[in-house]
């Protein structure tokens, strides 16, 4: 049994159909003590399963240390939503219920190249001159 229902999978066609460039998610996971690690992949896989536009590229943290580095993965499962640029999205943990439809914003803005922010936040986040690093904590109540 599959962990998207197929009333929710003709409604992500119909997004995921509109994508206009490819979309790669680059998954991290290992075999032993992980919670969630066999879902996400599922939920990953069945994603990319309903789009010509999506792939999935698995890896194992432990067995690719230097693949995971260079993305800077530390922690599964992890989730990258890319294409020919690394935007820098990371999903840690399941991206299920509210942060699954949050995964196919993040797929959406990735295709588009565009993230959707005003000409005015643009022009203010122009004056950010160090490097960022922003981090969001989702947890389900």
């Amino acid at each position: 049994m599959g962990l998207i229902r197929e009333q929710d999978a003709a409604e992500i066609r119909k997004l995921l159909g509109k994508l206009p460039q490819p979309v790669r998610i680059i998954h991290f996971t290992q075999e032993l003590n992980l919670q969630y690690g066999v879902e996400t992949q599922q939920l990953l896989e069945e994603l990319a399963a309903l789009s010509d536009k999506l792939s999935v590229e698995v890896h194992n943290l432990v067995l690719e240390k230097e693949k995971a580095a260079e993305y800077g993965v530390d922690k599964v499962p992890a989730t990258i939503v890319r294409n020919g640029k690394d935007y820098g999205i990371r999903f840690f943990g399941i991206p299920a219920g509210y942060e699954f439809s949050t995964l196919l914003d993040a797929i959406r803005a990735v295709a588009e190249g565009d993230s959707g922010l005003k000409p005015e936040t643009r022009e203010k986040l122009k004056q950010v001159t160090e490097p960022l690093h922003l981090q969001v904590f989702v947890t389900p109540t």
